[in-house]
């Protein structure tokens, strides 16, 4: 009977322990699928909220530039991002003006012949700035973009990018995005990191031979670039002049003291007024964020999205 009795008591141990086990288990199931489901829901929640911001800024940047002239660095949206909260979350905009940076597709011509350019002594002109070599960057540039597959001479076209690993080939055409440039032989992490801030892919006007630089949002890298006679003076007056008073248009260049002649020789190169913007929307619901980020050609009423990416 004692044994009996014994064999009861741990036959209902192992009940009591496996009951344990299973509610336990359950209990997880359900606090994980619980879980999951917020998660889901929160991560929904957020990326609609990040869409609406891309939105929202670009029917603002709609109805302030169709209302004035010229963008400069005063723009509202320009000093701090859009901020929103509420009940369901946070959400912030950054708007950042493509227009003030160098379009590196106007840079070499599908030809690839680009010495003497404007736009390459640019780019050699900042990469000299930025302490950057110049040939061993510009030169694979040129084939990345070019229709031809010869080489520059220190440049690479299809037979070097097929003995990468994993091999690829070169564009031969413009370049979609800045990041694209990573792929491209000697633009290595920390020179493209360099590089990042001054660059763009989007022109204002599609289809014209260049891409006029804003020059009221125009780094001062930027600005020193633009002519080989551009000292560090002369940038600190432009940018002086435009904190007060931004340029209303290209010919207002040609009132700031020691710049005449420069500025005569840039009128086609130059505006005052960016139609080309990166946005990019973060909300956090919970404890999930989204991130949306976009850029934008507008143009009066008219809005263009040239690229979109949500993570």
């Amino acid at each position: 009977m004692r044994n009996r009795r014994g064999f009861a008591l741990i036959l209902t141990l192992i009940i009591t322990t496996l009951l344990i086990a299973l509610v336990t288990e359950f209990i997880h199931e359900v606090y994980v699928e619980t879980t999951l489901r917020r998660s889901y829901r929160d991560g929904q929640q957020a990326l609609l909220m990040a869409d609406s911001g891309i939105m929202g800024g670009t029917r603002l940047l709609q109805t302030v530039l169709s209302a004035q002239s010229y963008t400069s660095l005063n723009d509202p949206w320009k000093s701090k991002p859009l901020h929103l909260e509420d009940e369901r979350g946070v959400l912030d905009v950054f708007i950042e003006e493509e227009s003030g940076k160098l379009n590196l597709n106007t840079v070499v011509p599908p030809s690839g012949e680009y010495g003497g350019s404007y736009p390459a002594g640019v780019l050699s002109r900042l990469l000299k700035r930025l302490k950057l070599p110049t040939d061993e960057l510009l030169d694979p540039l040129a084939d990345w973009i070019d229709e031809n597959d010869e080489p520059h001479r220190s440049g690479a076209e299809a037979g070097w990018y097929g003995r990468l690993k994993p091999p690829y080939l070169p564009r031969n055409g413009p370049l979609q995005t800045v990041e694209e440039l990573r792929l491209v032989k000697g633009f290595t992490t920390a020179v493209f990191a360099a590089l990042r801030p001054y660059l763009t892919v989007y022109p204002d006007n599609p289809g014209a031979p260049t891409a006029p630089v804003n020059i009221n949002t125009a780094s001062p890298e930027i600005l020193a670039s633009l002519d080989e006679s551009m000292s560090d003076d002369l940038v600190k007056r432009i940018i002086d002049r435009r904190k007060s008073e931004p340029f209303k248009n290209s010919a207002d260049l040609v009132t700031v003291p020691g710049l005449e002649q420069i500025a005569t020789g840039l009128q086609t190169r130059i505006t005052t007024k960016g139609a080309v913007y990166r946005l990019l929307a973060t909300a956090r619901v919970g404890e999930i964020s989204r991130t949306v980020e976009a850029v934008v050609r507008v143009g009066g009423s008219r809005a263009e999205f040239l690229y979109w990416r949500e993570y």
